[in-house]
C-alpha cells in the first residue's frame, strides 16, 4: 500500500536552530531516506520551496483568482513529502517517526487512494 507522508514545519522553530544542527538533522534525514529507498519503502521524496513562492488558485462564481502564497494563514506550513510503501498505516507511521521533522511541526501520514480503481468506477 502507498502512503503519503506530509511534512509540516514551523519555520520559526527551524530558523532558531544553529546552521550546524540543521545540517546534521538534514544529513541524517537524507541518509535515512536513502536507506528506505534501497529497501523499496521510499518511492519519492521532495522538499518544497517556502510558501511565499507559492500561488493558490480558486474558482468561485465563474471567476478564477490567483493569490500569492497559501490561502489560509497557519503557523505550520507544508515543507515536503515522502511517498511510502508500507503494509499498513501503522507501519507507515513507524517509518515517519524515523524522521526528525515532527520536532519542528508535524508529520501527517495518509493512505493514497487507488486512482486506477476510481478511474474504472467512473469509466475514465
Amino acid at each position: 500500500m502507498k502512503f503519503l507522508m506530509l511534512v509540516y514545519i514551523d519555520e520559526a522553530l527551524l530558523e532558531a536552530l544553529p546552521q550546524e544542527e540543521f545540517d546534521r538533522l538534514m544529513r541524517g534525514c537524507l541518509q535515512h531516506a536513502d536507506e528506505l529507498a534501497c529497501e523499496g519503502r521510499l518511492l519519492a521524496s521532495q522538499q518544497l520551496e517556502p510558501p511565499r513562492t507559492a500561488r493558490s488558485i480558486r474558482h468561485r462564481d465563474g471567476r478564477t483568482r490567483v493569490y500569492d502564497g497559501p490561502f489560509a494563514e497557519t503557523k505550520e506550513v507544508l515543507a515536503g513529502f515522502n511517498l511510502l510503501e508500507a503494509d499498513s498505516l501503522e507501519e507507515a507511521v513507524r517509518i515517519a517517526e524515523g524522521f526528525p521533522w515532527s520536532r519542528f511541526g508535524s508529520i501527517e501520514v495518509r493512505p493514497v487512494r487507488d486512482i486506477d480503481a476510481v478511474r474504472r468506477r467512473v469509466g475514465a
